[in-house]
């Protein structure tokens, strides 16, 4: 089989390989499409070395049809169409307090261990969420990122009727608007890139560039001086931190979406002042696959739209190349076949 292998100093190679027995407990999967991840981005750019073994297959948004059961798999057969949850828990720590999606000893297919962007790939049975057959192996891509804002939109006890601001329009803070939207809230995203403003506003949403305006007084006046009932942090960088104090009402939540792996200020005052809540929201848990798959099912969010560009694994590294030079675009599938 082919796979796409990450081989440092931001380059991939695609290169013949074995398919790799199967375990116990495991599928093989003939991987439809992958999409690239921002974690994978940072792979590219070399930030992850300590963590992935190079050289690495990665990927982890995956769409793929069963190729094969393992021993002891039941309930699943050749044909069927899946997404997969790539978390694989370890052994339960006292701290975990039963939440093993985020357990001390997990491990995160595709990173710590072989990911999907090959044409071929084993993972273990509990990974697998079934997708219907009128759901299209492209849209089926998007489970995993989809289940990510639905996970966040759910710890943010999100009710119809609420207003909601997102900060950062990449393709997480997008789908977080338009899940937080189809919800019943009313949405305002704020974002700096003007392609991403442009299509954030043809989905329905109220946008604003904060480099051009203030964006607490665009907020007071969205919600007639309410000011925001939940606000997702899912830009990554100190203005985004800076913001997200300002925006909530009293008692309102901010839900801290992005991976700041750095330490940020942040305005303990404000939490005090106006006793805001504030919630960490990682990854996801299976019935945030399942809230997913039932959304992309139902045609009533536009994924199609968040789709940039569909590539051959072939073009891989010119894939990463444009991702890097064009922050404007949402959603690349890597094609497997």
């Amino acid at each position: 089989m082919k796979a796409l292998y990450y081989t440092g100093n931001k380059s991939f190679e695609v290169q013949d390989a074995d398919i790799v027995p199967l375990q116990a407990g495991e599928v093989r999967l003939k991987v439809a499409y992958c999409g690239v991840c921002g974690t994978d981005v940072h792979i590219y750019h070399g930030n992850m070395d300590q963590r992935v073994r190079i050289p690495q297959v990665i990927g982890h948004e995956v769409s793929a049809e069963i190729a094969e059961l393992g021993e002891g798999v039941t309930g699943w057969q050749v044909g069927d169409r899946v997404a997969v949850r790539p978390l694989q828990p370890g052994a339960e720590h006292p701290s975990d307090y039963g939440q093993n999606h985020i357990g001390r000893n997990l491990k995160f297919i595709g990173i710590d261990t072989s990911g999907g962007m090959q044409q071929y790939w084993n993972v273990p049975a509990h990974t697998l969420h079934r997708l219907p057959n009128l759901l299209s192996l492209e849209i089926g891509a998007l489970i995993e990122p989809l289940a990510v804002a639905c996970h966040d939109v759910r710890l943010g006890e999100l009710q119809a009727g609420e207003s909601v601001v997102v900060i950062g329009g990449g393709p997480i803070g997008m789908l977080i608007a338009l899940v937080a939207q189809h919800k019943g809230a009313r949405v305002l995203i704020s974002e700096v890139n003007p392609s991403r403003l442009e299509l954030a506003e043809s989905l329905g949403l109220t946008a604003v560039n904060p480099l051009e305006a203030d964006l607490v007084a665009a907020v007071e006046e969205f919600t007639e001086g309410a000011m925001a009932d939940l606000v997702f942090e899912v830009s990554g960088v100190q203005a985004g931190v800076n913001s997200m104090t300002q925006l909530p009402r009293a008692r309102g939540r901010i839900v801290m979406v992005a991976i700041h792996a750095q330490p940020k200020s942040v305005d303990l005052f404000r939490f005090f002042w106006r006793e805001l809540r504030l919630i960490g929201a990682r990854v996801y848990e299976p019935q945030d696959f399942e809230e997913a798959i039932a959304l992309a099912a139902s045609g009533e969010l536009p994924l199609d739209k968040l789709i940039t560009q569909v590539a051959p694994l072939a073009e891989a590294q010119s894939v990463f190349e444009t991702i890097d030079s064009n922050p404007a675009g949402m959603k690349y599938l890597l094609a497997c076949q």
